[in-house]
């Protein structure tokens, strides 16, 4: 019997699940929304059901399962199968997913970072092209990231390897970042930062602008906005693309120079922007990074989407013994 993968992309809104093949194709897809009340108590027993009720939908046996793995909002300790913190989920601190995850399952379980696990999807199956050295950031609401070396995740010591979002890219005067630091990428690069900046603008300078149409008339911009106008060559819109250029660039750049991957995967809502914004980071990555690493290293937008996530969630039962 040919075995299939579970794999299961834990968010705070939705949980997204699918079932994939050993090559890495997606048999059949679904989500369901999380249920974060009682502290988040009936989250993996929902889980489990919806395994179980999809599996009888299809017809098939529990035996078909090789094993479940998941990605988690939250620094992960592989090791011991726990989630140190996921306070939007309600969880207290050093859950146990692993355990609770395969006593409810009755599967073999493993648990990584979501984007972590995001990161090992397109190294899998997407932009990373099967490359063994790939570093992803994701640009939404926050910045996350993966960092692949060697076939492996950077976890680090507890679990916080690969927190590209936190990268200091303001030193001075930055904006506050919900880590308690200031000057973040995450403060710049994200879909809310890349907003900010753009108000900042319009506060100092003179430029015209259809967003400042927009805020006068008590409109919400958003990221997209600001894009979209930039690829109408709106004069403040490209100033605001070039300067998240700027600090994605020098970010990924030091990142290149320490790790040397061979791609650099950009994903996430923002990356929706497609090539003008990889164009203004490509520039500043070759700006800043060391010349063989800026020879080596190629930077793409990410290809899987939202199918990131589980298809890395996915590769995780792969390394199960």
């Amino acid at each position: 019997m040919e075995k299939w993968l579970v794999g299961v992309d834990l968010g705070g809104t939705t949980t997204k699940f699918a079932f994939l093949n050993t090559y890495g194709e997606i048999l059949h897809k679904w989500e369901i929304p999380t249920d974060t009340n009682n502290k988040g108590k009936n989250i993996i027993i929902n889980i489990a059901k919806s395994i179980d009720e999809k599996l009888e939908e299809l017809d098939q046996p529990k035996e078909k399962l090789a094993g479940v793995g998941m990605g988690a909002p939250g620094p992960v300790d592989m090791s011991k199968g726990i989630i140190y913190e996921a306070v939007n989920l309600g969880w207290e601190s050093n859950y146990p997913l692993k355990d609770l995850l395969e006593v409810e399952t009755n599967l073999p379980a493993i648990i990584d970072n979501d984007a972590n696990c995001a990161a090992l999807g397109e190294m899998w199956k997407g932009a990373g092209n099967g490359s063994k050295d790939t570093i992803c950031v994701t640009l939404g609401t926050g910045v996350g990231g993966g960092i692949i070396a060697n076939g492996q995740i950077v976890h680090g010591v507890k679990g916080a390897g690969g927190e590209i979002g936190h990268i200091t890219v303001v030193p001075e005067n930055g904006a506050p970042c919900n880590c308690g630091k200031t000057g973040c990428l995450e403060t710049v690069a994200s879909a809310t930062g890349v907003v900010r900046l753009a108000k900042e603008a319009m506060n100092s300078t003179d430029l015209p602008s259809v967003l400042r149409e927009k805020i006068s008339s008590s409109e919400n911009i958003t990221s997209k906005d600001i894009f979209d106008a930039a690829k109408d060559n709106d004069e403040l819109a490209l100033k605001v693309v070039d300067q998240l250029g700027f600090y994605l660039g020098l970010a990924l750049a030091n990142l290149g120079n320490a790790m040397n991957p061979e791609n650099i995967v950009i994903g996430g809502g923002v990356s929706k922007a497609g090539d003008i914004l990889l164009d203004h980071v490509k520039g500043y990555f070759k700006k800043f990074a060391f010349p063989t690493v800026a020879a080596s290293t190629s930077l793409a937008i990410a290809s899987l989407g939202n199918d990131a996530g589980v298809i890395g969630a996915a590769w995780l039962v792969k390394t199960l013994k």
